[in-house]
């Protein structure tokens, strides 16, 4: 499966306003450790190894 690149989000603001509250009060670690969470609960909806590893690859390199 190819990954989507271009915008795919729906409402994207309030997506970024949803996860920036979601942040809210948490220590320096806390918050961390919340994006690990959410990364890994996201890349096991995924599951698919290809795109996980795309992913993190684009991640890591942006175009």
């Amino acid at each position: 499966m190819p990954l989507i690149t271009a915008p795919n989000l729906e409402n994207p603001d309030a997506r970024y306003a949803e996860l920036i509250a979601a942040h809210e009060g948490l220590t320096e670690a806390e918050s961390h450790a919340f994006n690990s969470r959410l990364i890994l609960i996201l890349m096991n909806h995924i599951g698919q190894a290809a795109t996980i590893s795309a992913a993190l690859a684009l991640a890591r390199h942006p175009r």
